[in-house]
C-alpha cells in the first residue's frame, strides 16, 4: 500500500500502466539477473582448449550484465515499484533457467545464446506494453539492452560455426 503522505507520481503514464510495465521489467531483471549468475559461474569454470578466450569474454559480458541489473532496477524503482531483490523471486520470476553441474565449453557457449534469447523475448514482451503507454524511457532502455542481447548471441553463436 502506498504511503498516504508520499507524493503521487504524475508523469503521464497512469497508474495500472506504470504497474503492469515494473512488473514486466521485474521478469526483465529477473532473467537479465539469472543471466549474469550463469555467464559468471562460467567464466569461473570454463576449460579447455578456449579457456582463454571465453574466460575473458564471459568476464566482459558478466560486468556489462551486472551493470544492466542497475539500470533496470531503478527504471522499475522510478516507475513507483519494488524491486525483486532475492533468489527466490528471480526464480519465480525468470525464463532463464541455472545450469547445474559441470558443462563443457562449447555447451556453456549454447547454453549462453540461449539465455541472451530468452532475456530478449522478454523484454519484447515488455516493450509491447511500455509502447502502449507511451513510455518511451522504458522503451529507450529496452531497445538498448535489446541491442547488446542480439549482439552478444551473434558473436556467442559465431564461436560455434
Amino acid at each position: 500500500m502506498a504511503n498516504p503522505t508520499s507524493l503521487p507520481i504524475d508523469t503521464g503514464i497512469n497508474e495500472k500502466d506504470r504497474k503492469a510495465i515494473a512488473a514486466g521489467l521485474s521478469k526483465f531483471l529477473a532473467d537479465t539477473f539469472t543471466l549474469y549468475l550463469k555467464t559468471h559461474n562460467f567464466h569461473w569454470n570454463v576449460t579447455g582448449p578456449m579457456f582463454q578466450t571465453l574466460h575473458l569474454m564471459f568476464e566482459v559480458h558478466y560486468n556489462e550484465l551486472w551493470l544492466a541489473t542497475d539500470l533496470i532496477a531503478e527504471r522499475i524503482r522510478a516507475l513507483g515499484v519494488q524491486v525483486p531483490a532475492t533468489y527466490a523471486e528471480f526464480s519465480d520470476l525468470n525464463s532463464v533457467k541455472e545450469q547445474p553441474g559441470v558443462v563443457k565449453a562449447e555447451k556453456m557457449i549454447r547454453l549462453l545464446v540461449e539465455g541472451h534469447e530468452a532475456v530478449i523475448r522478454t523484454a519484447r514482451s515488455v516493450f509491447s506494453m511500455a509502447e502502449k503507454a507511451q513510455d518511451q524511457v522504458t522503451m529507450d532502455l529496452l531497445t538498448q539492452r535489446m541491442q547488446i542481447h542480439e549482439k552478444t548471441a551473434w558473436m556467442l553463436r559465431s564461436l560455434l560455426e
